[in-house]
């Protein structure tokens, strides 16, 4: 009886000291932050410990999680698989060593990097190894440093001698004497395994609902009230596995500077609309809606191909849309003959729209870009004494969305949580049981919220509805049914009616005549026609511009507009006379002639214009299709045109001033 006692005490004991070991390395991560925070305190001391320390505690706890378990994968198996097999010194010794150079490695990192801050403003990333390739000298460089911060020396070699000296042992030993007690320790192991399994996978993902994506070095800044400051919430390993194997952007030098800002430049010097006499719609817009409200509905999925108006010509002139509502606003608004979105997932959406930055290789929160300092309509207006603020009503921190928000000066972010805290709505009775909060009363909550803003205010609310797995409320069912041969249609009706409602309640606020809308969609989806199935059409997304006050002239324009040219006409719009960064045009300043559109799929960029579309690999030209006479793209016109080598030049342009500008942190006018 005592030896049974004794057995079933010890069978716990592997299990007990895995986890005291992963405690001393949470205890061993937080002492690297505190660090980190002290060598670099001029930078942070001023905000960081103001409002939000519950914030970036919580931050820091769910990016070391992420980190430990990755970097710390081989010792959780080793530890915790069942086989009684490890039960002896020689393989706990072996667990030892594992765990004090895997995390001692992760420790130099961190200590390393926060050093190097001075430099770069952000955690390193896997590009260092790229940026320092071609330098000889490093090894001196390291040892200078290593001198001149002694004292880092030896707080690194105390908390590698914490990892030795504090590991933690299973207690005893096991002795299995028969079936019994073999089955025991076997049963108690396989389930503490499957157990830690799941675990371990939410952990690196860093949530387990659907709504979470695997977490971003971009979405710290949900935790932070400055970029810079995200650096605290992140650690060095995490930051840089979580950039392994991510395209770094590299400068393709097609140009030398001078004549690439001749062809083309990002930078936008807006007071020069003032010198204008006559604008592209041959009245004078700077300044028109100045100190006007702007609201940006950014829908999801809501592809061109749903709205009737956009196309008049589809199925022989027969063809209605799902959209009875925007059709109805269609001629209010200024539109265009052709609208495009900049990327293909609603990550890439966000920063088209509201910060001017389309999608090249990798969608922008992924790359280590993502960090550097940002321009957008929030900030932008800020400095013109707007209030902004950004709506979701997905769980908070959904897609990286409350993140990019931050960064990019937005004040306020409501999501899920703060429409469940608002007592005079539904709270969770109005969630779609999947992603969201359903349309129609979110948007409800977004038309009152703007009800309690000081004016001037700048807002954006990305919707949700319209998504897999294409449902509508219970009390819908019997009013928006099944539809033609996709399932998004009943959702895309919808969301339509969702529309409806926010303009009625909005149309009844003091604040709307004051107000410049702009809607558009995240991306496209479900198609049900050849035209929005090629290359091209997949980017089909509709761009409206509604000024209810009626100062802007409504009327379909017959150019091209893409996502990235909303930031750049809103400020034009409102009369904003400083320089920023948007890599759009302004449409209202633009010929119909010169407008154009961007976008990368998988591996091409597309660059249209006039009436063609060039398809270029980052080398060479690929084709050159008529879309005006061919839009189906069906026959390649390369080498047979001559508007191709000045596409490609200009498109060259493009990529070159991108992939500089993400590479050199420019994507602000304070950069320059």
């Amino acid at each position: 009886m005592k030896e049974f006692i004794r057995i079933k005490r010890t069978n716990y004991s592997n299990i007990v000291a895995f986890f005291c070991n992963f405690l001393l390395i949470y205890i061993v991560y937080a002492l690297c932050r505190l660090e980190y925070v002290l060598e670099n305190w001029h930078t942070f001391a001023p905000t960081i410990f103001q409002n939000y320390w519950i914030d970036i505690v919580f931050g820091s706890w769910r990016f070391d999680t992420s980190a430990i378990l990755y970097t710390n994968l081989l010792y959780i198996l080793f530890m915790l698989f069942p086989i009684h097999a490890k039960e002896n010194d020689t393989w706990q010794k072996v667990c030892r060593w594992l765990f004090v150079i895997v995390n001692s490695l992760c420790v130099a990192a961190n200590i390393i990097d926060s050093v190097y801050f001075q430099y770069t403003g952000r955690r390193t990333t896997t590009s260092v190894f790229s940026e320092f390739s071609n330098e000889g000298n490093m090894l001196n460089i390291m040892g200078a440093e290593l001198l001149r911060h002694w004292y880092l020396v030896l707080f690194a070699a105390m908390l590698f001698f914490m990892l030795y000296a504090f590991y933690t042992f299973p207690h005893g030993k096991l002795t299995l004497t028969g079936k019994k007690q073999l089955t025991r320790y076997y049963a108690l192991h396989t389930v503490s395994f499957l157990a830690f399994v799941p675990l371990t996978i939410f952990g690196m993902r860093g949530g387990a609902t659907t709504a979470v994506r695997p977490i971003t070095i971009s979405n710290a800044n949900q935790y932070v009230n400055r970029p810079a400051e995200a650096a605290v919430i992140l650690n060095t390993p995490f930051a840089m596995l979580r950039t392994i194997g991510k395209k770094a952007f590299t400068n393709p030098q097609y140009f030398p500077k001078e004549e690439l800002d001749n062809i083309y430049s990002p930078l936008h010097n807006a007071s020069a609309g003032t010198q204008e006499t006559a604008d592209s719609l041959g009245t004078k817009t700077f300044n028109a809606l100045h100190g006007h409200n702007v609201v940006v509905l950014i829908v999801e999925s809501f592809g061109r191909e749903y709205i009737g108006k956009y196309n008049e010509t589809l199925d022989g002139g027969h063809y209605k849309g799902y959209t009875p509502f925007i059709d109805s606003l269609y001629d209010k608004c200024i539109s265009f003959d052709y609208t495009f979105c900049n990327g293909r997932k609603s990550i890439d959406g966000m920063p088209s729209i509201l910060s001017s930055i389309p999608m090249f290789i990798e969608p922008f929160f992924l790359t280590p870009a993502s960090m550097n300092k940002v321009s957008g309509l929030a900030g932008e207006l800020k400095n013109e004494g707007y209030y902004s603020a950004f709506f979701h009503g997905a769980e908070n921190g959904s897609m990286g969305f409350q993140a990019f928000a931050r960064a990019t000066g937005f004040d306020d972010y409501f999501g899920r949580t703060e429409y469940d805290n608002d007592k005079r709505f539904d709270g969770n009775a109005d969630f779609d049981g999947t992603w969201a909060i359903w349309d129609e009363p979110f948007l409800q909550f977004y038309a009152t919220k703007m009800s309690e803003m000081k004016e001037p205010f700048v807002t954006a609310v990305f919707t949700a509805s319209s998504h897999h797995p294409y449902v509508v409320p219970d009390k819908y069912k019997a009013t928006f049914k099944e539809e033609g041969n996709n399932v998004i249609h009943k959702c895309i009706r919808y969301t339509d009616y969702s529309l409806r409602k926010f303009f009625e309640t909005a149309s009844r606020q003091p604040w709307f005549k004051n107000t410049l809308f702009v809607i558009t969609s995240d991306h496209t989806n479900l198609s049900d026609h050849e035209e929005y199935q090629t290359d091209l059409g997949v980017y089909g997304s509709p761009i409206l511009i509604y000024d209810p006050s009626g100062t802007l002239p409504a009327g379909r324009r017959h150019c091209i507009a893409q996502q990235i040219d909303i930031m750049p006409t809103v400020l034009h719009c409102l009369g904003y006379s400083k320089p920023y960064v948007a890599f759009g045009k302004n449409l209202m300043q633009t010929k119909d002639e010169d407008t154009w559109a961007v976008n990368y799929n998988n591996g091409i960029y597309q660059y249209v214009k006039g009436n063609y579309i060039l398809q270029f690999d980052g080398q060479t030209t690929k084709a050159v299709y008529d879309i005006k006479n061919d839009w189906l793209m069906t026959r390649n016109l390369k080498d047979k045109v001559k508007e191709q080598t000045e596409m490609e030049r200009e498109l060259k342009a493009i990529i070159q001033s991108y992939m500089e500008r993400m590479a050199d942190d420019s994507l602000t006018a304070q950069s320059e």
